[in-house]
């Protein structure tokens, strides 16, 4: 369950318990989301479906979906928090949207189960690094440290995994696993479950064909001497936004009137 943690402290202890109870298995608490970024283009469509967000919670519905979804969310959440959330449920906490090693760190240090490295999908801070980035320099700092491998610590990577390539690249820096969000909507938008059918089955293939030309029998082979990360960190020049171009129609400029 991921959870976006409400400043009534009762609201987040039910809705934990209540997924507890139906056999969820994991906490993901967002820690990168004290304020919603700017996201202009939500902003644009209003939010007025009636829909219960966190019952018992006053939604602000005039400036998009993704700003009245989130104006329950606690700005003030703190480390010394998490023995509450230990108190409250017996299922292991993950924090997702850490964005550096010393963050990571404390995660490990106040007893946290694991970690996702997420920039939220590149829509909270503008120019944020990747989850890929911060999974090397979180595992160096922890070797470092003869922290990892941790056996009671696991390390997820989401952002940009399109491909089986990603998810073995990931792999083979340190990640326990990955989250792949975009490839699966897309494919049940347009196809519905038999694109989510079909999306699987080649992530499958493409798995097995890049394990054999790497020559790693199970996940367990795929090593960090397979990946050069040398230049992970080097950006020549900013991405174009693929996301926008691709999927977003173009506002149309002002036309000028030509005169009679």
């Amino acid at each position: 369950m991921q959870l976006y943690v409400n400043q009534d402290r009762e609201i987040t202890k039910r809705l934990v318990q209540h997924a507890e109870k139906r056999g969820v298995k994991g906490l993901f608490i967002t820690v990168d989301a004290p304020q919603l970024g700017r996201r202009e283009k939500d902003m644009r469509q209003k939010f007025e479906a009636d829909t219960n967000v966190q019952i018992g919670t006053n939604v602000d519905r005039s400036q998009g979906a993704a700003r009245a979804i989130s104006s329950f969310i606690d700005p003030g959440l703190k480390w010394s928090e998490i023995p509450w959330f230990k108190s409250i449920t017996k299922m292991p906490i993950i924090l997702k949207g850490v964005q550096c090693w010393e963050d990571a760190l404390l995660a490990l240090e106040t007893g946290c189960q694991g970690i996702v490295l997420s920039n939220h999908g590149g829509r909270q801070l503008d120019t944020s690094r990747s989850g890929i980035e911060v999974l090397e320099e979180v595992v160096t700092k922890f070797k470092e440290r003869s922290l990892w491998p941790c056996p009671h610590f696991e390390i997820y990577v989401d952002g940009g995994v399109r491909r089986a390539t990603d998810v073995l690249k990931a792999v083979a820096l340190g990640a326990t696993a990955v989250g792949v969000g975009r490839p699966f909507l897309y494919a049940y938008s347009a196809y519905g479950q038999e694109g989510i059918d079909k999306a699987l089955q080649i992530l499958h293939d493409e798995m097995e064909m890049n394990m054999r030309l790497l020559g790693a029998r199970t996940i367990s082979e795929v090593v960090p001497e397979m990946v050069d990360a040398r230049h992970l960190s080097s950006h020549s020049a900013p991405p174009s936004d693929e996301l926008y171009l691709g999927n977003y129609d173009r506002l149309r400029r002002a036309a000028i009137k030509a005169k009679l």
